[in-house]
């Protein structure tokens, strides 16, 4: 996608989305990207990281209250976004609550000049005493591969400072945003 198309996706997906008042008071030196990631060629083996035993994954059925808890240790922000209609995947560690995120459908939107249905992984965190072992994203790399399974063409990330995080399984940065709008595509 040419910049023009990526600026137009974002935008029909997040219209009026820098007049927010939370985005107009973020901090002036604070970047985001917005990533994209085609499902056809998309390989769950890319991230291939040994994980310890007592890990497992899966769509979370436990109690709201502890899955919030969970939420405010990462972002307390997010914690209204985690509701009772929400589709929650996590990573747990002996059945606690390790990493977690949204499993959204967006809609369908024209990207490339076609239309094309997009799913998200969204608010992905992973619980202080859990990260740097490799939950958290063998976590989104599951729900990318569950996207694709529900006919996805694309997963999209929004408003990410971790975009080099996302690129080891393959996302790819559309543009890059601070308060004041969208600056130059990388």
């Amino acid at each position: 996608m040419n910049e023009q198309e990526c600026i137009s996706l974002f935008n029909s997906m997040y219209p009026v989305f820098f007049e927010r008042e939370g985005i107009r008071a973020l901090e002036e030196d604070q970047v985001f990207d917005e990533m994209i990631l085609p499902l056809n060629g998309f390989d769950p083996q890319k991230y291939d990281k040994k994980l310890e035993s007592g890990i497992s994954f899966g769509f979370y059925e436990g109690s709201m209250e502890t899955i919030r808890k969970a939420v405010e240790k990462v972002e307390p922000s997010w914690v209204p976004y985690y509701g009772e209609e929400s589709r929650i995947y996590c990573g747990y560690v002996d059945g606690e609550i390790a990493s977690f995120c949204l499993v959204e459908h967006p809609g369908t939107y024209c990207v490339g000049g076609r239309e094309a249905k997009i799913g998200a992984p969204g608010c992905v965190g992973t619980v202080p005493e859990y990260r740097c072992k490799g939950i958290g994203l063998t976590m989104v790399e599951r729900v990318t591969q569950i996207l694709k399974d529900e006919g996805c063409d694309y997963s999209y990330i929004h408003y990410t400072g971790v975009a080099p995080w996302y690129a080891k399984l393959g996302y790819e940065t559309l543009l890059r945003w601070d308060r004041n709008g969208v600056l130059q595509r990388p």
